[in-house]
């Protein structure tokens, strides 16, 4: 049997979040988002979501605010946000980053403040 599951997402088609977000690829347990162009301003309140992020950075600088601790983010830098965890994230300048989630966060409302 051959597999049929292959997809082809162009991200100049994808769909946003009510965040900026432009979801991307989505499996059945994992999904990735890219976060394109965001620009500096006063971090969001934190939130803790139903599932786990890993991120790269891809341009730009943020800081990662993370139960207490606070990194910053380059380009060539990756993260984790384990499930549940209260985070937010400070842009420092112009920041793209890619992320991947687990479970897909677009999926049943996970991803809505």
């Amino acid at each position: 049997m051959t597999d049929t599951s292959v997809q082809k997402i162009d991200s100049a088609n994808s769909p946003k979040g009510q965040l900026g977000q432009k979801y991307l690829a989505s499996g059945k347990t994992v999904s990735m988002r890219l976060w394109e162009n965001e620009q500096p301003g006063e971090p969001k309140e934190p939130a803790a979501r139903e599932y786990e992020t890993v991120g790269y950075v891809i341009n730009g600088r943020a800081e990662l605010h993370l139960e207490g601790q606070v990194v910053v983010l380059e380009p060539g830098n990756s993260w984790v946000v384990p499930k549940g965890a209260s985070h937010t994230y400070k842009i420092l300048e112009s920041f793209t980053a890619v992320e991947a989630t687990s479970p897909p966060a677009q999926v049943h409302g996970r991803d809505e403040d």
